[in-house]
């Protein structure tokens, strides 16, 4: 079994969760300022789009990145094993540290259309193959999963016991089932029992769900024997999350700062490919926390481009 990086972690480690239209290069950058997590992800990437031709031009941004990122995992999802080898073989092209394969996502034009993320829970065996042939792909690169604790109800110790027969290098397991989407809190006591699995078997163990401060990914670590915690939606609450030592609460020009120079970084990364309205949702991990800041985040989320979120600004007394 290859681990890479991953058995070079200073242990507990955090890791910020892949998220498509969240995690991409801009996002990264502003996180790595504010405080860097121990490994980065990026977006999910569809392996059957880069085995197109048509798709291949059009996915390649989201597996961009820079050296301030190391180590960064590129995360992929699909539900071909061919596909995954060919992905793993772009991956090592590019320069990344790891692979991971998204066993997850709970999205049904993933996981319907696509029998990819989640549905492969339901096929053990599959799951198997595309660890392998993606294995078999990364070269020397460490190929990792991020998985979910059943499909319609929970059932952690037959599926997490199916992934490490196939060995990876890390399994993350968030704590919902598939059906549960993010609709109930994450279930520790069966992130727990999958830990001792991975663990067992000489895997790398990381957890995932609902840890909305550092103190309490602490906490999560000694309690329920992980190695890691991965990190979400914590990261809209607090940009500063990775960084414990961070002085909270940071006043309105930082926050504003911060905020136009993500715009900057997205534009230059995406230009027109991408659509203004998939900033707007950061509008409120800057803007709030200090007097003023909810008008503030109204008028902004009427802007339609960098330029009207500049005049709003300027128009703005701190």
């Amino acid at each position: 079994m290859n681990q890479g990086f991953w058995k070079q972690l200073k242990k507990p480690f955090f890791t910020l969760a892949p998220m498509m239209d969240v995690t991409d290069l801009a996002f990264r950058q502003i996180v790595i300022e504010c405080g860097r997590p121990d490994v980065f992800f990026t977006e999910f990437v569809s392996c059957d789009g880069l085995c197109s031709e048509i798709g291949r031009p059009k996915l390649l941004p989201h597996l961009k990145f820079k050296e301030n990122e190391r180590p960064i995992v590129a995360q992929f999802f699909g539900s071909k094993p061919e596909n995954f080898y060919k992905c793993a073989q772009l991956a090592v092209e590019l320069g990344f540290d790891g692979i991971d394969i998204n066993m997850g996502c709970p999205e049904n034009r993933v996981v319907s259309k696509q029998g990819a993320g989640a549905a492969l829970i339901l096929k053990p065996e599959l799951a198997q193959e595309i660890i392998k042939e993606t294995k078999r792909g990364a070269g020397d690169l460490p190929v990792s999963v991020k998985t979910r604790i059943g499909f319609n109800s929970i059932n952690t110790e037959e599926w997490i016991s199916a992934l490490v027969k196939a060995q990876p290098a890390a399994i993350t397991v968030h704590g919902r089932t598939k059906k549960e989407m993010s609709s109930v809190p994450a279930h520790w006591d069966e992130i727990g029992k999958a830990a001792k699995i991975i663990k067992e078997a000489g895997i790398v163990a990381i957890g995932n769900g609902d840890v909305l401060s550092y103190k309490e990914g602490l906490d999560k670590v000694k309690e329920f024997g992980l190695d890691g915690i991965m990190i979400g939606r914590g990261i809209f609450n607090n940009i500063w999350f990775f960084n414990p030592e961070a002085n909270l609460p940071v006043g309105p020009k930082e926050r504003i700062r911060l905020l136009k120079k993500h715009i900057e970084l997205f534009v230059d990364l995406w230009g027109k490919d991408k659509n203004f309205d998939v900033i707007k949702r950061f509008i409120k991990v800057y803007i709030n926390d200090f007097e003023g800041s909810k008008d503030l985040r109204t008028k902004l989320m009427t802007s339609k481009n960098q330029q009207d979120v500049d005049m709003i600004l300027q128009e703005y007394q701190i």
